[in-house]
């Protein structure tokens, strides 16, 4: 094992960074959210939602392109995309790379952006509407 550079962080650091800024959601909160205009943003690969399904509703944006989607400043945003204090919650399978993910778009200015705690997994085992990915 090498030594980690001075100022880097690890991952389970970073981790606990961006959760520390977040108000995250369980599946039921998360699902009241969205019935009150909060958008569920799924950030999960093509192969994940296939063999694990999806959760109606939700926009499906990867992760790749996800800061340029929802930036209002971005030429490449999504039509939903053009206000600052949109309600966004982010879901991938496990709620790890969407803690990650939230924390981005809170640096974006996105204030309101959190992350569904557990992901999707918690969401299906709450028993909460999924279909066929």
């Amino acid at each position: 094992m090498t030594v980690a550079p001075a100022g880097s962080r690890g991952i389970d650091e970073i981790l606990a960074g961006a959760r520390a800024r977040l108000v995250r959601l369980g599946p039921a909160e998360t699902d009241a959210a969205v019935r009150d205009g909060a958008v569920l943003v799924d950030i999960r690969p093509a192969a994940q939602r296939a063999e694990f399904g999806e959760i109606p509703g939700a926009v499906v944006i990867e992760r790749n392109v996800l800061e340029w989607r929802l930036d209002p400043r971005s030429d490449a945003r999504l039509p939903f995309a053009g206000d600052y204090d949109l309600a966004v919650i982010v879901t991938c399978q496990e709620g790890y790379t969407s803690s990650l993910a939230a924390a981005a778009l809170q640096d974006l200015g996105l204030r309101r952006a959190t992350d569904l705690a557990g992901g999707f997994a918690a969401w299906k085992a709450a028993g909460l509407p999924t279909q066929e990915g």
